[in-house]
């Protein structure tokens, strides 16, 4: 093949496997990747000729098509969130309404928030006396991601207690508390006022925030969660949800597997 001069790598590669994808059916596998939030297209081509993309479990190659409503895509091993039936939604969750499908004393659940229609589930739980936000979706393995200990993503409360909080209280929390079912992981402690705090544990023990603060003598008066992840949204009114974008809900995959490398920054000629 000639080479044109000042033609990147990149371009080379995209001329010579473009006709080797002739008969795939769908879209660039790079334009894909750029509608998701990925970057724009001459990024996406550059994860492509990193070996960071799987289309069906298979590495990727620059030039090929994909349809993203049927192929599985996957990029640094994170699924591409644009699989045709997903939802995810992200609702600030007034206090009184339970977090399940159903409650068998006839009290008004997360589901009734969100449409009805495709059917989705809570990631996770907040008590009925708590507040603020939850992820509720149908896709099953973001789920297991966010909610298994081994995991570790990161979600941020806003408390009130009962008291005031004492240096020694703080401490506890940020060394970890003694409770029936084991001692805590470390907390992240901010001290708002004399008897407010910002935590941010790791776990997902039931309860554990209000457990914790009642341990070191200061129970809760209100308990509102600010952040879960990368996620969140001072101006979601209670009640209230929305959709999550495309990049929301891949930070949501990054916060659960850990730093991903990122995008390096290169030059492709106009001719790819």
């Amino acid at each position: 093949m000639a080479v044109v001069p000042g033609e990147s790598a990149v371009g080379r590669a995209g001329l010579a496997e473009g006709s080797a994808g002739a008969t795939e059916t769908g879209e660039r596998l790079q334009k894909v990747l750029a509608r998701s939030g990925l970057g724009s297209r001459r990024a996406c081509e550059l994860l492509i000729v990193e070996g960071r993309v799987r289309v069906n479990g298979s590495p990727a190659r620059l030039g090929q098509r994909a349809d993203s409503a049927h192929d599985h895509i996957e990029v640094d091993g994170i699924p591409l969130p644009v699989r045709e039936g997903l939802a995810y939604y992200l609702l600030n969750k007034p206090v009184g309404v339970v977090c399940s499908a159903s409650d068998p004393q006839g009290r008004q659940t997360v589901l009734d928030l969100v449409p009805e229609v495709p059917r989705v589930f809570p990631v996770g739980r907040l008590d009925v006396s708590s507040e603020g936000l939850i992820v509720i979706t149908n896709d099953g393995e973001l789920a297991f991601q966010l909610t298994h200990p081994s995991f570790g993503v990161m979600k941020e409360y806003v408390v009130e207690v009962e008291g005031k909080l004492s240096k020694e209280a703080v401490g506890q929390l940020r060394r970890g508390v003694q409770l029936e079912d084991g001692l805590t992981a470390p907390a992240k402690v901010s001290v708002l006022t004399p008897s407010s705090a910002r935590v941010s544990i790791h776990e997902g023990r039931n309860r554990q925030v209000r457990r914790m603060c009642e341990a070191v003598g200061n129970p809760v008066r209100r308990l509102v969660r600010t952040r879960i992840g990368p996620l969140s949204d001072p101006a979601l009114v209670p009640g209230m949800w929305r959709d999550l974008s495309v990049r929301e809900v891949r930070d949501l995959w990054k916060a659960a597997r850990g730093p991903l490398p990122p995008v390096r920054a290169t030059s492709i000629s106009a001719g790819s």
